[in-house]
């Protein structure tokens, strides 16, 4: 992992706030706003992307090319772009846009920087009901509507009593629906359908895990840092790093972790 000194990684974690800012305004200036329409990125199922989306990364692409032209990125939206730094920021402007779409506060933006190895810093921001995740650098806060708290994933209780979310009932495909139901079922309660904010709850001790397939960089990185510097677990489904994306298990803490894993390998 690149070392950093502490100037540096103030520098990084102001960026990463600013971005989040010009995020919010970006967002907003659309959400439940009559007349929006969203395009499709795909044929086979709606895969929505809004001029929201757009907007939202290019002002964070713009604060970038001005304060860390250095830098890499990578986006949602309009991909990669190429930095002399070893650090890329990752972006998704909108996670959960078919959430924005339906009018639900349960989106985010993801901004994350990381190295060869992985998100050093991530931010998990819910723009409507201003709440912000912020994970790395020795930091574990939220910042919202009841004031500044720090993050703690809650501590090891049994799969029976836990709490999982997913995004979609699906997971991926059959045989990834067929793992996630072999967790779902021992669980006390699923829920579906929130997303990254999902990720967010994980970080502040509200829920045990959560399961996904068929994630991108952009959809897991912020949530790994985030997650991690609040004491959960990432892992991809075979107990291994995912910061790639793929199919992510993300837990409370280890032994939760162990327990669906086990599972999920069948």
């Amino acid at each position: 992992m690149r070392r950093l000194d502490g100037a540096e990684e103030a520098e990084l974690m102001a960026t990463a706030h600013a971005l989040a800012d010009a995020a919010r305004e970006a967002t907003l200036m659309h959400f439940r706003r009559r007349g929006l329409t969203a395009d499709t990125k795909e044929t086979a199922r709606f895969d929505p992307v809004t001029v929201a989306d757009r907007l939202s990364e290019e002002r964070m692409r713009a604060i970038l090319a001005a304060r860390r032209p250095q830098d890499g990125i990578l986006g949602e939206e309009y991909g990669r772009t190429t930095g002399q730094s070893g650090l890329t920021w990752v972006l998704d402007p909108i996670d959960g846009t078919r959430g924005y779409l339906s009018g639900t506060p349960t989106w985010g933006v993801l901004i994350s920087v990381a190295d060869a190895q992985g998100p050093l810093f991530g931010l998990i921001d819910q723009p409507y009901i201003r709440e912000r995740f912020e994970g790395g650098f020795g930091r574990a806060e939220v910042n919202g509507p009841m004031g500044r708290a720090e993050l703690q994933a809650r501590p090891p209780r049994p799969l029976s009593e836990a709490i999982v979310m997913t995004t979609f009932p699906e997971v991926g495909s059959p045989v990834e629906g067929a793992a996630f139901r072999r967790v779902a079922d021992k669980a006390r309660l699923v829920r579906y359908g929130n997303d990254c904010y999902a990720y967010a709850l994980i970080a502040a001790g509200q829920i045990d895990l959560v399961i996904e397939a068929g994630l991108q960089a952009y959809d897991v990185q912020a949530p790994i840092a985030v997650i991690e510097a609040a004491g959960g677990v990432v892992t991809d489904w075979e107990g291994r790093p995912c910061h790639d994306g793929g199919r992510v298990l993300a837990a409370a803490n280890a032994a939760i972790h162990a327990e669906a894993l086990a599972l999920l390998r069948g």
